[in-house]
């Protein structure tokens, strides 16, 4: 289960990735880096 979160979460940060060509925003880099990482740890560990 905690892969399958962690796959998402991993899918999710790409999607935000595309997501900040088209609108600028702190908020969104933040939220992507937390998704990356925290998909990485998930899916990893």
């Amino acid at each position: 289960m905690k892969r399958m979160i962690g796959f998402i979460l991993f899918w999710i940060a790409i999607g935000m990735t595309i997501m900040l060509f088209i609108t600028n925003g702190i908020l969104a880099i933040c939220i992507i880096i937390l998704c990356l990482l925290l998909g990485y740890n998930l899916f990893c560990n």
